[in-house]
């Protein structure tokens, strides 16, 4: 079959109309970034089963007082969070994780007829974690398979040595940032829940982990957010 010039030209015209109409994200090889990536946005995206790793920020503590205005409670020098990825879809989204640790040494306590703090642990690990790319980079954690999160001190006192138990009243949330590679919370409320008379009715959590690195991959980058 003979094929008329024109319309061999007006054929092509509008096969070169249709590729440029294609917008360029579209491209191979140009697919958007994972919701975690290692060092920045276009770092390397974080695969799933990742250990993360993130200390206290440097020059902060990890406290826990007993109202969200006071300065009286306890107060840890050192603390240490551990996560393992779970999701990590494309961004925007929600990428996933599991705590599965969060621990605190160096503790004192400003409480009155407290001598000293044997221990402050957090109970009924893992939990989840959600991280969300949106407006303010939240961060939320929800209590696992073991139960809803919990926290318990046990503190030397005049009396003895008392145990005081306290779980989440509320949602738990802090926001992730991507200069100091950090992650914070601040008076989040946990509620008695057991232990001794003597313990304070409610306790608020306050602290700020980071750099976060992915201690899987080589280096162990920072992780960000995008």
């Amino acid at each position: 079959m003979r094929i008329r010039p024109h319309l061999a030209v007006s054929a092509a015209v509008a096969a070169l109309a249709l590729v440029a109409a294609v917008p360029a994200s579209a491209a191979p090889g140009d697919a958007a970034p994972a919701v975690l990536t290692a060092d920045g946005a276009d770092g390397a995206a974080l695969a799933a089963g990742d250990a993360l790793a993130a200390p206290l920020a440097a020059n902060t503590s990890a406290t826990f007082y007993s109202t969200a205005t006071s300065t009286t409670g306890v107060t840890c020098a050192t603390s240490q969070l551990a996560a393992t990825v779970l999701t990590n879809p494309a961004a925007p989204g929600t990428a996933t994780e599991s705590l599965t640790g969060l621990t605190f040494d160096s503790c004192t306590s400003n409480v009155t007829g407290v001598t000293s703090v044997q221990s402050l642990t957090v109970d009924t690990l893992p939990y989840g974690v959600t991280v969300d790319d949106g407006t303010g980079l939240p961060v939320t954690l929800t209590g696992g398979s073991a139960g809803p999160i919990q926290a318990t001190a046990v503190l030397n006192t005049w009396f003895g040595t008392i145990t005081c138990s306290y779980q989440l009243s509320g949602a738990f949330t802090g926001t992730a940032d991507n200069t100091a590679h950090s992650l914070t919370f601040t008076n989040e409320h946990f509620a008695k829940s057991g232990g001794s008379g003597l313990c304070p009715a409610d306790g608020y959590f306050s602290a700020s982990y980071g750099p976060a690195t992915d201690t899987t991959q080589p280096g162990g980058p920072a992780v960000y957010v995008n």
